[in-house]
């Protein structure tokens, strides 16, 4: 496990400012997650990237910037925040800076900031994904959260996802 100085952690909600920084996150995010999706990048290199443009421009939607001292190691983006049921939509750390609890920082902030019902999706075949948000849900929920399995909308050459879902037992700080 890696060693971090967690009080130089920081989570906190995106800034037009940062979004330059995100679009390059992003780009690594949408890489590593190309081994479960079979997602290619266009013709200039670039992935899709409707969700994280939707995070800084669409009422509901969210986007988290997380960084370790002066680096910037992760984001997450989450939608829904304007009903009852939250989604997590995209989460990402550096590969730097997993294993060292960061995530399940991250993810708790961004839960306990932002109370209700939650779900994540995760590909089936991503263990790794699996057992962190298995984690985080019985961190933040106990025993009282659930999983699932759905089709990936227009993808029937992808196994069904994984869902993961729970509700806060906290209030917003």
């Amino acid at each position: 496990m890696t060693s971090f100085d967690v009080s130089l952690f920081t989570v906190v909600a995106a800034e037009s400012a940062d979004r330059p920084i995100l679009e390059r996150l992003w780009a690594m995010f949408r890489h590593d997650m190309s081994a479960y999706s079979n997602a290619l990048p266009d013709k200039v290199g670039r992935f899709r990237q409707e969700r994280l443009d939707a995070g800084f421009d669409t009422p509901g939607w969210r986007v988290y910037r997380f960084s370790l001292g002066d680096a910037a190691v992760g984001m997450a983006i989450v939608r829904g925040l304007d009903t009852q049921q939250h989604i997590i939509s995209s989460f990402f750390l550096v590969h730097g800076a997993r294993r060292a609890g960061l995530g399940l920082h991250a993810a708790q902030h961004v839960i306990h900031h932002n109370p209700g019902v939650w779900s994540v999706a995760f590909h089936t075949d991503n263990h790794a994904a699996g057992a962190f948000w298995r984690r985080v849900a019985t961190n933040v929920a106990g025993k009282d959260w659930s999983e699932t399995r759905r089709n990936v909308p227009g993808r029937t050459d992808l196994p069904p996802d994984c869902w993961v879902s729970f509700t806060t037992k906290e209030v917003a700080r």
